[in-house]
């Protein structure tokens, strides 16, 4: 596309990365996040079925232009990002509820089950907002250690789940119900690592009169719960403040690598200076100087780093310097001028002033 028509190419990236078109995405998710819950109550899904199936078309034809146009700006390496795969994926569900026939009573399962997938649009979300974004990769990167303290949790479930199993799986005299399988034993003890309802599961044990059961019960919550449970908690948080770290050095070196340019660019800028000096009819270094600093702008970078030490910002220092020294003189005169006319209106208001006083002691005799 680029290659093809350079106009449109620009045109098309423009508009993709400026950030009214991302506003426009966030508003469209959040709208659609409102509509599919406003189709989960009967009555207003049946009183406005026309509104929202039109609603819903249109945001479904925004997405797919947002899907168009990041494919145009990049084919090859849109396919690469795990992100747009999965958006790719969930545009391609958005669009299968409308190839059912609704009127058609045994499609109307597939049509509900469809449209509860499309649940999954509003995750879009994620995209959009940079701070979700790197949580969800440094999730990501968590999973082969969260992987084995789930291993390690699963060995100690199946460990205990065969003792429990020997000691109260008894059909006769135990608890069959909680403990008589392999599968029994398993979510009774996978109750007992999320601690939800274990008081239960440990009276019962108590009217079976086992003395060992509350032994059993409070070690296995101690290494299931307080042991693995939060060692999988504590793993992902350092895998998560570790990915931030990687991120940080990853800017740092971005920013050493575009301050190296700058500087290498203003480097090449004082040579082209000096070698232009030799064959102009600049006399100084310091009348080119000045003939290129008229050509600067505010907006060009500047690297302050060690600044201080260079001969142009030393020049450029004691300029301003001069400077200042000349508006302190000037308003130091203008001072001088102001005290001096205030002394002269005070003279002559004093004169005048006395002499009305001896007028009218004049006239008083």
């Amino acid at each position: 596309g680029k290659e093809i028509d350079p106009d449109l190419y620009k045109f098309v990236e423009n508009v993709f990365y400026h950030p009214l078109f991302k506003s426009v995405m966030i508003s469209s998710i959040m709208l659609n996040a409102i509509f599919l819950s406003l189709e989960t109550d009967y009555k207003v899904r049946y009183e406005s079925h026309l509104f929202l199936q039109v609603a819903d078309l249109i945001i479904l034809a925004i997405y797919t232009t947002e899907f168009l146009m990041g494919l145009y700006l990049d084919p090859v390496n849109y396919w690469k990002d795990g992100y747009k795969r999965f958006d790719a994926a969930v545009l391609f569900l958005a669009y299968l509820p409308y190839t059912i026939d609704q009127s058609n009573p045994k499609r109307h399962h597939v049509f509900t089950m469809l449209k509860g997938f499309q649940a999954l649009r509003v995750l879009k979300l994620l995209y959009y907002s940079p701070g979700i974004t790197n949580l969800m990769a440094a999730m990501g990167q968590t999973v082969k250690n969260v992987i084995y303290v789930l291993v390690l949790l699963f060995l100690l479930i199946f460990i205990f789940a065969i003792l429990g199993h020997g000691l109260y799986g008894d059909y006769q005299h135990g608890d069959p119900q909680n403990w008589g399988s392999l599968a029994a034993a398993f979510f009774t003890l996978f109750s007992l690592v999320t601690v939800d309802g274990w008081t239960d599961l440990q009276e019962e044990l108590d009217d079976k009169k086992f003395v060992t059961s509350r032994t059993f019960t409070i070690v296995f919550i101690l290494l299931g719960f307080f042991v693995f449970f939060n060692m999988f908690i504590g793993v992902v948080i350092m895998d998560i403040q570790q990915y931030e770290q990687k991120l940080k050095e990853e800017r740092q070196v971005t920013l050493i690598a575009k301050k190296q340019t700058i500087l290498k660019r203003q480097q090449e800028e004082i040579y082209e200076l000096f070698n232009l000096q030799k064959s102009t009819e600049y006399k100084t270094f310091d009348e080119m100087v000045e003939s290129f600093k008229k050509s600067l702008l505010h907006s060009d970078p500047m690297i302050l780093e060690d600044f201080c030490a260079s001969l142009p910002f030393i020049d450029l220092y004691l300029a301003s310097l001069d400077r200042q020294d000349a508006t302190v003189y000037k308003l130091q005169d203008l001072y001088y001028e102001m005290v001096a006319i205030l002394t002269t209106l005070l003279y002559h208001s004093q004169e005048k002033f006395l002499y009305n006083l001896q007028c009218f002691k004049g006239k008083s005799k």
